[in-house]
């Protein structure tokens, strides 16, 4: 391949260097994506305590109502909001599959967050988990600022996200109804994750069309479509809280959320059309890279261990079996 060749393929921030914003950008969401996930799961553990009633299997009306009063959960409430900001600016300026893989950065500040609240050390398996979601993310990350390309969204490519969407929520719907007893945190974090793939994806599709000022009735749907889906998924990341410890639900949104999302970026809106065969190869192999990371994560995750085999280490304590932080208490 000659270097002319070379230099053709390099189109992503080589030709729009602005696309480089949405990087910092989606760094700052993830920081407030992280620490949000933290004091929700703080809001969520008090709400259970509080009610008796454990909230795996779902949560109910009066514990969702409970949260409304809790601040540590309003406080987190709060911090994704600007997540969501910041994410939305990084989407105006960058490709999605640029984009939204960075909120893996949250997987980490969140596994230090947790192990200082909660008393449980990384162990090494789920270090490497972690190594791999990152490093995967990133590295993909890497390849997509040098190749991915911006492209209008098109009524034919809506058309395809939305029923997609309605696909996966009736699917996703009928497997809570019929086994929400069985669940455990891994489905909730993984619909939700999917969930909000498709959230980023309309969301980019609407600032898009807005930008070209296209904004006609399909694009009410589609936010009609981001509402739904938010609060869908709103609710699994609530429920995935009290059934797992907050990195693990982290760990699985910055991985199935963005992989969800590139793969629609790709298939659907063609922002990889100009990378080569081996760059396309190189995505699926890390996107797996990252996913078994996940799955790892779940297994291996020391405050998963200690619940299963019954240590006595409570969720949010300093490691004291039965002992909670003052601040928790307090929110």
């Amino acid at each position: 391949m000659s270097v002319d060749e070379v230099s053709d393929q390099l189109v992503g921030a080589f030709q729009n260097p602005a696309l480089l914003l949405g990087i910092p950008l989606a760094l700052a969401g993830a920081v407030c994506m992280s620490f949000g996930a933290q004091y929700q799961h703080r809001g969520v553990t008090k709400v259970e305590r509080l009610s008796g009633a454990n909230g795996a299997a779902g949560l109910s009306a009066r514990q969702v109502k409970g949260l409304l009063t809790r601040p540590s959960w309003l406080i987190g409430t709060l911090l994704l909001g600007l997540a969501i900001i910041f994410q939305l600016a990084a989407l105006a300026v960058a490709p999605l599959i640029v984009v939204q893989p960075l909120g893996a950065i949250a997987l980490v500040i969140t596994t230090l967050l947790n192990a200082r609240v909660s008393g449980h050390s990384p162990t090494r398996k789920s270090v490497t988990s972690i190594i791999a979601c990152v490093g995967g993310i990133f590295l993909f990350v890497f390849l997509a600022a040098i190749f991915a390309t911006e492209k209008d969204v098109t009524t034919q490519n809506l058309f395809v996200i939305l029923a997609a969407l309605v696909l996966v929520i009736v699917v996703l719907g009928a497997c809570w109804l019929i086994l929400r007893h069985r669940m455990r945190a891994l489905f909730y974090v993984i619909g939700a994750g999917v969930l909000y793939g498709f959230v980023a994806t309309l969301a980019k599709a609407i600032i898009k069309r807005v930008q070209a000022e296209n904004f006609d009735w399909l694009t009410l749907i589609c936010v009609v479509a981001l509402i739904a889906a938010t609060v869908v998924g709103a609710y699994f990341v609530q429920t995935a809280y009290s059934s797992g410890p907050p990195d693990l639900v982290i760990a699985g949104l910055t991985v199935v959320d963005p992989l969800v999302a590139v793969i629609i970026g790709i298939v659907v809106l063609g922002e990889a059309a100009a990378a080569p065969a081996w760059v396309v190869v190189s995505f699926v192999v890390i996107g797996a890279v990252a996913v078994w990371g996940v799955v790892g994560l779940a297994r291996y995750h020391p405050q998963v261990l200690s619940d299963s085999q019954d240590l006595g280490i409570t969720r949010g304590s300093n490691g004291a079996p039965g002992s909670s932080t003052s601040s928790e208490n307090g929110q």
